[in-house]
């Protein structure tokens, strides 16, 4: 049994040595000192490391197919004095239509020049499927020339109701009598109704038609429909909603007028607001393609455009990248990530080919990237603050050994004079 204790005692990696032969400096207490501190240092960082996720980036093609995209947009347009321009129609010549896209869009948008009645969102996908003057799951927010909240609405004028209503056939609404409001002609189905000055510029923008004249309709003489416009006058809006969009390449607008279709040819009629400027001067307070996750960058958050040109056409060409975060709990959220690049297309003599509005174009990467949050194993901490220790103990004991040889050296250089 002494035999193998003395066999162990040999392999003994760590020999002492006693401590008369120990010499104990100054400069080696400093440096003990130091690299004590330095490994405390060093030592709680690899502990936050530890206890704290950290994240793993990937990219990987995206393989997902007819998925839907969440934007959420929030946009504010400063006010700006333009020179007048006379303009009826705005349209989108029919190659632009490849850029159009129904999406589910969440904004927040602010126009101080632009009053609610004649602003409006439209969003066409790549196939052609279009949603004109979308008005569900959204509101309007009218502002004061200070931006303070006149009224909270759902979209669309309000119909004030002035008296009784005309009958189809003439004569005032009389008592148990059932209104029927014509149509003026627009009607898609024998004797469709059409009750409201909405209803009316609906059936007109489902048939394609411009409404030149509103003063002959009666259901908008009714309302009031050019007092609300009169009304509104030097008033902003702030709209905000949310649309939901299929995942191909795509584009969503908001522009003055109503909105309709004529010979596919995406047309904007202006005549009905009498209106001959518009400022589309905006700030975007937000932009997003998806729901939040932690460490997402937003581009668009807090871009500000002021326009200078009587008129034009305002783009933001968007490249979507799908981004998929899984925290450490396991729970996945699908969403998105984009880069953007900006153009603005500007009329000559207060003339443009194209709709006036602010335009947001995209489309979608191949390349997906995955966000995935994980812990370092004990194992690879123990390793790390192993190689801490060591690293630091074996560093400042080299540097130790340095400065003491070099102070001996000069020492006795010193004592035979060979230093001056």
């Amino acid at each position: 049994m002494e035999g193998i204790m003395n066999k162990l005692r040999h392999l003994d990696a760590y020999p002492k040595v006693n401590e008369d032969f120990y010499s104990r400096t100054l400069s080696g207490g400093f440096i003990t000192l130091v690299s004590s501190v330095v490994m405390l240092l060093l030592f709680f960082s690899e502990i936050r490391l530890y206890l704290h996720p950290v994240v793993e980036t990937k990219l990987v093609v995206d393989t997902s197919r007819g998925e839907t995209l969440r934007i959420n947009v929030i946009l504010t347009s400063n006010f700006l004095k333009i020179p007048s321009v006379s303009m009826s129609f705005g349209i989108i010549p029919s190659n632009f239509l490849m850029f159009l896209l129904d999406l589910k869009v969440q904004f927040d948008v602010t126009f101080p020049a632009i009053a609610c009645s004649i602003l409006s969102l439209d969003a066409i996908d790549i196939s052609g499927e279009q949603h004109l003057d979308v008005k569900h799951d959204i509101v309007k927010k009218r502002l004061d020339v200070n931006g303070n909240v006149i009224e909270v609405r759902p979209d669309g004028v309000g119909s004030r109701k002035m008296e009784k209503p005309l009958q189809r056939q003439g004569g005032r609404l009389e008592h148990n009598e059932t209104y029927c409001g014509s149509c003026y002609g627009a009607e898609s189905i024998d004797g469709e109704c059409c009750n409201s000055c909405e209803e009316v510029r609906d059936a007109y923008r489902k048939k394609g038609w411009a409404m030149s004249n509103l003063d002959l309709i009666e259901q908008c003489k009714r309302e009031g429909f050019f007092q609300k416009i009169k009304d509104e006058e030097g008033e902003g809006c702030n709209i905000y909603g949310f649309l939901e969009v299929k995942k191909v390449a795509g584009n969503f607008h908001f522009a003055p007028g109503k909105s309709f279709d004529q010979s596919n040819i995406h047309v904007h009629d202006l005549q009905a607001f009498r209106k001959d400027r518009f400022n589309l001067s905006h700030t975007i307070n937000r932009l997003a393609f998806g729901d939040y996750f932690p460490g997402v960058v937003n581009p668009l958050d807090g871009v500000q455009w002021m326009q200078k040109q009587p008129i034009g056409m305002y783009q933001y060409f968007i490249k979507v990248v799908p981004t998929m975060y899984t925290d450490e709990n396991g729970h996945t959220i699908q969403t998105n990530q984009f880069s953007v690049t900006e153009h603005f297309k500007g009329a000559e003599r207060g003339l443009l080919d194209n709709l006036a509005g602010v335009f947001f174009i995209y489309d979608l990467s191949p390349i997906k990237v995955t966000f995935a949050e994980g812990h370092v194993s004990f194992l690879h901490f123990l390793t790390n603050v192993c190689a801490i220790v060591g690293g630091v103990f074996a560093v400042s004991g080299i540097i130790d050994s340095c400065i003491y040889h070099g102070q001996k050296a000069m020492k006795k250089k010193m004592e035979i004079g060979k230093l001056n």
